[in-house]
């Protein structure tokens, strides 16, 4: 019977510093890895999409090295980014899909660009479809969401849309109804921070995490000031100020490491610095959530917490006494963006989802 074949899965997460590895057979999670990239390597490229040759031979290393062979895979997916906004769903790799990638037609440069472009590389050895799920440019905003105070200028989405969807469905599906009837509150909250309120199986509003929209996170500025901010700019070159937003706020700028561990050892250590630093991110976040929930117009059914600093019980104690009264607090440490991916392989596969088709335009082209 068809339910009973087994469809081999390879699934590519590029990250800032890694590339996260999964094969699966079916539902099945048979291996992963993570393959680290040194910074000292990576600051010698010029760009992240000239990382890709680099990454591409570490991991063809890797699977040589732990004897994973891919023939006969049934789909190779990628994690999407930069390209024009799309949709929610399912993708098939096409080439124009690759080529607005390449060129960052989204307006952002970041790690998860490589997704694709990887996909690609490893469907001209082994075969199989090309897929893409649900990438941090997926656009489902309301039009109220989009707006700025400066004509033809709108907020454009860039969030962890896969972990946001698959926590969500994950927790839909735990207790019996369906993701499309329920109206949630999601935070992923690790080196990146986004916080979007969903509704009908949409994300109707987020803060621009990449875009450094929100709370600060362990390197990145968040909101601030526009005016405080370009008084800030004076004297300082473009560099400096790009590293400022993308790598060195946050954490690294506050306490001078980006590493949350080493942080929060300061939090418990009674570091003053630190306490405030740590405490002020949380403070932030849970801003953010209000603020979601008044889109949702305080009828919340639940906020839902993911991502790697969720290991730090101290923030969770601290969202549930500052937001606690706004909605059930539920708790799904680290991220789901693997499976989510398989998942959505395996519906297109099954025939239970159309793969949708890359149109090479954007979602919203203004008002």
């Amino acid at each position: 019977m068809e339910d009973q074949k087994v469809w081999k899965i390879f699934v590519i997460n590029p990250g800032s510093t890694s590339t996260k590895l999964s094969l699966f057979e079916n539902e099945k999670l048979v291996w992963e890895k993570k393959v680290f990239h040194d910074a000292s390597v990576l600051v010698k490229f010029k760009c992240i999409n000239d990382q890709l040759e680099y990454r591409f031979e570490m991991i063809k290393q890797l699977l040589a090295d732990d004897k994973i062979d891919l023939s006969n895979v049934a789909a190779i997916v990628g994690r999407g980014g930069s390209s024009y906004t799309v949709e929610s769903g399912v993708y098939e790799i096409n080439n124009q899909l690759i080529l607005d990638t390449v060129q960052m037609k989204g307006g952002l440069e970041h790690a998860s660009m490589l997704g694709t472009q990887l996909a690609k590389k490893f469907h001209d050895i082994y075969g199989g479809k090309m897929l893409m799920l649900d990438p941090i440019v997926v656009d489902e905003y309301s039009d109220l969401a989009r707006m700025t105070g400066i004509k033809g200028l709108y907020r454009t989405p860039s969030t962890h849309t896969l972990n946001q969807k698959g926590v969500a469905m994950k927790y839909a599906k735990r207790i019996g109804k369906q993701y499309k009837s329920l109206n949630l509150v999601v935070c992923h909250i690790d080196g990146g921070i986004t916080i979007a309120a969903h509704t009908n199986g949409r994300m109707v509003d987020c803060n621009s995490g990449a875009g450094g929209d929100g709370p600060y996170t362990p390197s990145r500025i968040g909101s601030i000031g526009i005016v405080d901010f370009i008084h800030y700019c004076k004297g300082k070159d473009m560099d400096e100020l790009e590293h400022m937003c993308n790598t060195g706020g946050g954490f690294s700028s506050l306490i001078g490491t980006n590493d949350a561990d080493i942080v929060h050892e300061m939090v418990v250590n009674n570091d003053s610095d630190a306490i405030r630093a740590w405490d002020g991110m949380v403070y932030q976040i849970c801003k953010c959530i209000g603020a979601m929930a008044a889109v949702l117009e305080g009828k919340v059914d639940a906020i839902l917490l993911t991502g790697g600093l969720m290991r730090f019980d101290d923030i969770i104690q601290s969202i549930e006494k500052r937001c606690g009264w706004i909605a059930p607090i539920e708790v799904f440490p680290g991220e789901v963006e693997q499976e989510a991916m398989a998942a959505g392989a395996m519906r297109v596969l099954r025939g239970e989802e159309t793969v949708k088709q890359y149109k090479g335009s954007p979602v919203f082209k203004g008002f």
